[in-house]
Order: C-alpha cells, then sequence, then structure tokens
C-alpha cells in the first residue's frame, strides 16, 4: 500500500529536498514561502544538515555560490523580489558552472507587488533574470506531487549540467495542501557517490595527496578570447539542454482538436476543467503544458497543432509572457488568443470557459 501524506506544497518541496539529499540550505523569509524555511529550519538538523537564515536574499544567494562550489546538493528559495535580489548570484554560479537549485514561488509584482499567486516572474526565470548570456533549467509544477517530484529532478539535473535549476512555483501551490508519496532518502552511500561525482572539480580541503584537486572556481576572465571561448563552451551545454530534457504534458491532445489551449502550473488544472466541460458538450480541445519552460518545448507544440485546429489559447496569471514562446512556436500560422489575469487574482474554470467559447 502506497502511503502518502497530506501536505502543504511549501513543506513538501523541502521534504523533498531533503529526501534528495540536499544538506544546506541558505535563505531569508518572504511571504508566500516560509513554510518552506521553518520547515529546513526544523528538519535539516536531524540529518545533520546545515539551515543558515542569512541577512539578506543577496547574503544566502552568495552562500549557495560557496556550498555548491565545494559539491554539495543546495538550495535556495524565495518569492519574486527576493528573487530578484539573488539574480546576480545565479548569473555567478551559471558563469563559474556549478549546480544549485533555486526555488520561486511566485507572487504578485511588480515592486513589492502583494502576496497573492501570480505567475509574472516567467520573463525573469525563462529569459535569464541576471546579466550576460546564460540559462537556468526552470520546470514549471502544476501539482503538490509534481512539486516534490520535480525537486528531487531539479537536484539531478543541476548535477548533470552543472548549472542552476529554477523551480518555478506560485503562492496557490506553495499553500495549497495535497497528498504527496515521497521518494526514499538517499542512503549515506549514494550521498557518498554523488560527493565523489563532484571530486573532479569543486574545491577541495588544501591538503596534497592522491587524488586532491586545488581547483579553482571562478566566473571572471579578463581576456576577451578566453570569456568568449567559455560562453561558447557554455552555449553548447544549452544546446545539448534543449535537445535532451525538454519536458510536457499533453492533455486530450488529438488528429480531431479544433483548439489548443496552452498553460503552465497551477492555472493548467483549471484549464482542464473547463475543457471537460466543454469536451461534454460535444466540442475537442486539448490542453498543452510546458513543464520545461526552459528549455521550452516549441517543436512539440508545433506537433501538438493537428489539421483541424483553429485557435490556439493561452491562460496566464501575467500579462501575456509565455504567450511570446507560444507564438514562436505557432510562427503565424494559427491566430493566438490570450486569457491574462494580474494582481493576485485566479481564475475560476468558468472564466476560461467562457473565455474559449469566443473563439468556437
Amino acid at each position: 500500500m502506497v502511503n502518502k501524506v497530506l501536505m502543504k506544497g511549501n513543506e513538501a518541496v523541502a521534504e523533498a529536498a531533503i529526501r534528495a539529499g540536499c544538506r544546506y540550505y541558505f535563505a531569508y523569509p518572504i511571504t508566500p514561502q516560509n513554510e518552506l524555511v521553518e520547515y529546513m529550519s526544523r528538519m535539516l538538523p536531524k540529518v545533520k544538515g546545515t539551515f543558515i537564515q542569512a541577512e539578506s536574499e543577496v547574503s544566502a544567494a552568495n552562500m549557495v555560490y560557496g556550498a555548491a562550489a565545494v559539491g554539495k546538493r543546495v538550495l535556495t528559495s524565495s518569492s519574486s523580489p527576493g528573487i530578484s535580489l539573488k539574480m546576480e548570484a545565479i548569473s555567478y554560479m551559471a558563469g563559474a558552472e556549478l549546480p544549485a537549485v533555486v526555488i520561486n514561488v511566485v507572487r504578485g509584482g511588480p515592486g513589492l507587488g502583494d502576496i497573492q499567486p501570480s505567475q509574472g516572474d516567467y520573463f525573469q526565470a525563462t529569459k535569464g533574470g541576471g546579466h550576460g548570456d546564460y540559462r537556468c533549467i526552470v520546470l514549471a509544477p502544476c501539482s503538490v506531487q509534481e512539486f516534490a517530484d520535480l525537486t528531487v529532478n531539479a537536484f539531478d539535473l543541476a548535477d548533470k549540467y552543472r548549472n542552476p535549476v529554477m523551480l518555478l512555483a506560485d503562492g496557490l501551490l506553495g499553500q495549497m495542501m495535497e497528498p504527496v508519496e515521497f521518494q526514499p532518502h538517499k542512503t549515506d552511500k549514494e550521498l557518498s557517490v554523488l560527493n565523489e561525482q563532484h571530486f573532479s572539480w569543486c574545491i577541495h580541503e588544501n591538503e596534497d595527496g592522491p587524488g586532491r584537486h586545488h581547483n579553482e572556481i571562478n566566473s571572471l576572465e579578463i581576456d576577451p578570447n578566453i570569456l568568449e571561448k567559455h560562453v561558447l563552451n557554455l552555449e553548447k551545454k544549452y544546446k545539448s539542454i534543449e535537445l535532451n530534457e525538454v519536458r510536457f504534458e499533453e492533455y486530450n491532445i488529438n488528429p480531431d482538436n479544433e483548439m489548443i489551449c496552452v498553460a503552465f502550473g497551477t492555472v493548467a488544472r483549471l484549464v482542464k476543467s473547463a475543457i471537460d466541460s466543454l469536451n461534454s458538450t460535444g466540442r475537442n480541445i486539448g490542453l498543452f503544458r510546458p513543464i520545461t519552460v526552459w528549455p521550452f518545448p516549441y517543436k512539440a507544440l508545433t506537433e501538438a497543432l493537428g489539421p483541424k485546429v483553429k485557435n490556439v489559447n493561452v491562460c496566464e496569471l501575467n500579462l501575456g509572457q509565455m504567450l511570446e514562446d507560444v507564438k514562436l512556436a505557432v510562427n503565424g500560422k494559427l491566430s493566438v488568443n490570450f486569457l491574462g489575469k494580474v494582481g493576485g487574482l485566479v481564475f475560476t474554470p468558468e472564466e476560461i470557459e467562457a473565455d474559449i467559447k469566443k473563439y468556437l
């Protein structure tokens, strides 16, 4: 029998991170993700981990840089304006090729905004919110179970590509409670293997001896020719990620679709409800949900557009940010319509259904 636990999203993702081998967590409190901070403060010491509530988001992000540089699985989390403050360090980590996981439980903005759900940080997450030519892998969960599962996946991806990975959630997902089934804790042996995998590049104690490497972790290159070579090598890595790590969900996608809706995160669940209601009346509407919002599944979305599709409807809790990627995928071949809400307000399925009907 499967044992499931009823947990709030913020707590579930913290538990998943610990089970995945995260032993270092640095953050600064901000609503609506504070339960994650509180959970880590209680539970990390029980597994001999390190929890530090830093004096600021800037400090927390640079502590992450330090822990990642010595090859440890490390996590930070925040919400919207707090993530903005972490962006300099995230760019540094991408430049230094350090694996780390960052969780953004998005709130309304811009500015301080409010503490309600939003998807307004899509541009920041997917287009590189910091400086320079870099990318974060960005995963967008839609349920508490997926939030937990993708957290484990995020650590594996960060290690595989030596790159920051961000989970783009929202205030609704952080606060909702759902049953969750967790993966087993990584054993001491598994954690030891992870440490050995990092041994070839991470910083070690300043000792001589067999297998010791005095590695340098740095993102500063004064010589433009050297920097160009480095950035081009990063680009090769990003192209490999685009080729191998695209993830998405298709719901009722078939050759007879008359419309395709595109949504990510919790909004996709509301769109499913609207689609179910309309399809029960004889319509044929599908949903395409990007799970990796970077890399965005352009090819898969294009292939989902069957011969009878007349419209593509995009639904987001922002003014149309993923909309731009959907338009790139559609490439002018179909009409792309948009329904958005901001300010921390959330759609009802009935509102989405009424909007879809306008284009049928």
